[in-house]
């Protein structure tokens, strides 16, 4: 089990750099968790690539499925008490700290590409592409 950010669940289910990657994470480690917050974020993503037109809007429809399959409903709210003390110990949003608190919550690796949670958080969080090698 891995907990995934919003971001990881965009690389998988749309078009960009790291699609092999997270195609890769998803064989690695199939079972994906994600806070609540995911949807929010994905779906300001996809408001972004509608916007710019790289999604029509059944594509964008289609995509959020997709992550949503992925994820299976593994959605679990986080305790804001974890996510203010990870706050007031870091320089990262309290939405990035959701993710943490989760991975911590369940006793697992957050995965990401975001560099500043990377930092903040190294024993919590593993980038991405460090998580698929072999």
């Amino acid at each position: 089990m891995i907990v995934a950010d919003a971001n990881v669940l965009v690389y998988l289910c749309l078009p960009g750099q790291f699609n092999a990657e997270a195609a890769i994470c998803l064989k690695k480690d199939p079972q994906w968790v994600s806070p609540l917050l995911w949807r929010s974020e994905y779906r300001n993503v996809l408001a972004i690539y509608l916007r710019k037109g790289l999604l029509n809007l059944a594509e964008a429809k289609l995509a959020y499925q997709k992550a949503e399959k992925t994820l299976n409903g593994q959605e679990l709210s986080v305790p804001a008490e974890d996510v203010l003390d990870l706050v007031f110990q870091s320089i990262c949003s309290a939405y990035d700290c959701e993710y943490v608190a989760l991975a911590r919550k369940l006793g697992v690796k957050l995965v990401t590409k975001d560099a500043k949670v990377l930092r903040e958080f190294p024993h919590d969080a593993i980038d991405l592409e460090m998580f698929v090698r072999p």
